[in-house]
């Protein structure tokens, strides 16, 4: 018997309509202040549902893991609240939700940050490229990321918690699933 893209699969004990899955596509429209996901993410990930599987944008897992303008979090009431609104407008529409957890560490600059600290990574190297941020008249620029922090070993169970709070978030918001960005030059690659 062949299996052909449009079966149906398990993922777990999630079962999938079909074996396409939407990628992680970083759209920057969440709401400010606070970078909560709004209706404009409903429509947009509903509108996507078809696909066995729907992979969201990265979402921040703290405010020091903000990498980019404009990018949704997982880690406060609204945020959760304003995923649950999406997630329940996709299951309305018949499909299944991944929540992609983030955290830039060095892929950030410094007026993304909390008090306008250096972002942190693995080392103080700095990331050679650019991120996006809004420039004084709310305009998206890209700009030079900042050079990092390294962080302090005693610093790693701090983000271990925050991994384990952004999960349950998610799973209060509705996701099906979770996955962890671990890639791009990011904290955890």
């Amino acid at each position: 018997m062949s299996v052909t893209l449009f079966d149906a699969i398990n993922i777990g004990p999630i079962q999938l309509n079909n074996r396409i899955f939407m990628a992680p596509l970083t759209r920057m429209r969440a709401t400010q202040p606070g970078d909560v996901p709004n209706a404009l993410m409903a429509e947009y990930y509903t509108q996507r549902a078809s696909a066995g599987l729907v992979i969201t944008e990265a979402s921040q897992i703290s405010n020091e893991a903000k990498g980019y303008a404009d990018t949704p979090g997982i880690y406060s009431a609204e945020q959760v609240a304003g995923w649950k609104r999406v997630n329940d407008s996709v299951h309305a529409a018949d499909g299944k939700i991944c929540m992609q957890l983030w955290h830039v560490g060095r892929v950030s600059h410094r007026s993304l940050q909390i008090d306008n600290q250096a972002p942190v990574s693995a080392s103080d190297r700095p990331y050679q490229n650019k991120t996006t941020i809004k420039d004084e008249q709310g305009k998206m620029v890209r700009i030079a990321c900042d050079t990092p922090r390294a962080l302090r070993t005693d610093e790693i169970p701090r983000l271990i918690e925050e991994y384990k709070i952004a999960t349950r978030n998610s799973r209060e918001a509705g996701f099906d699933m979770v996955e962890i960005h671990a890639a791009h030059g990011y904290l955890l690659h």
